[in-house]
């Protein structure tokens, strides 16, 4: 098979899935700067400055890098005209596009029937300052589009409240609040490669937020006792309202014991994971191509 692989030049996932895929597989690096499509009257050429999109077998989507609204759009457009004329594309554009939006993602999980935290989104701040003291005056804000923990800041103070959201208002025009949950101190990521689920604590002693990016440490978590297997029954619930079969779904435990979908990463990292469990994450991931190819 031929894989491209939308990667930054210097990722370490780029490097992880052509250790898994280069003894099997050609896999080539795609640069999302580069897509280009040539449209006539006989059918459509989509290509990048060194590689046609027809010559491959699969796509997989590892990064998804900043751009105007011109170009995100035809990024995932043109992913999309991939995919219709019969390329694998993992993740697939629209799940991509559901899971970057904070919002969207939520509204779909709650649509589904998944419990989520309450969430308030706004554009002004008379409202968002309403939903702060709606939400309990205790609430994380996050950036609609953001991942890794990037971003986000825990407001529980109305003597701060005003100047934090109206910067918000100011800088981003969109406020995407959630309810503060009291936790255990860590939270679940749950991976999922189609039907097969792994999963890590990540806990944080200096830090509400557990991202292992802003310093969580990851430990493994078993999902073959009656929690484990709940806790995959969720992951796998908000990977179907997402449409990504590879997810990264977060969970949080709070105090009273609710069980609640936080987030679902349509480009999950594993790094951590793999280490954490020493499972060969990118093998997986190969092993998917070649099944749904």
């Amino acid at each position: 098979m031929h894989i491209g692989i939308m990667a930054a030049p210097k990722s370490w996932y780029l490097a992880d899935l052509q250790r898994a895929g280069s003894a099997r597989h050609r896999v080539t690096r795609l640069d999302y700067q580069c897509l280009c499509a040539l449209v006539e009257s006989a059918g459509e050429t989509l290509a990048t400055a060194k590689q046609n999109l027809g010559d491959l077998d699969c796509v997989v989507v590892r990064t998804m890098p900043a751009g105007s609204l011109e170009q995100v759009v035809f990024r995932m457009d043109l992913l999309g005209r991939a995919e219709a004329a019969g390329c694998l594309v993992v993740n697939p554009p629209k799940a991509v596009e559901t899971a970057v939006d904070k919002y969207l993602t939520t509204s779909r999980l709650a649509a589904a029937g998944l419990p989520v935290p309450r969430t308030h989104v706004s554009q002004t701040l008379d409202d968002a300052l309403q939903a702060f003291a709606a939400l309990g005056g205790d609430v994380v804000v996050k950036p609609l589009f953001g991942s890794e923990g990037r971003g986000l800041v825990r407001i529980n103070e109305e003597r701060h409240a005003e100047h934090v959201l109206q910067t918000l208002v100011r800088e981003y025009g969109v406020v995407y609040m959630q309810e503060f949950v009291p936790h255990a101190g860590y939270d679940v990521r749950v991976l999922l490669i189609g039907e097969r689920a792994w999963a890590i604590r990540r806990s944080n002693g200096n830090d509400w937020r557990t991202n292992v990016a802003r310093g969580g440490k990851p430990l493994p978590m078993d999902l073959d006792n009656e929690r484990g297997e709940k806790l995959a029954a969720l992951a796998r619930h908000a990977q179907s309202a997402v449409g990504a079969p590879l997810s990264g779904v977060d969970l949080l435990i709070a105090r009273d014991g609710r069980e609640l979908v936080l987030e679902v990463n349509a480009i999950p990292g594993w790094k951590a994971l793999s280490s954490a469990l020493r499972v060969d994450v990118a093998a997986a991931v190969i092993a998917y191509v070649e099944e749904h190819v």
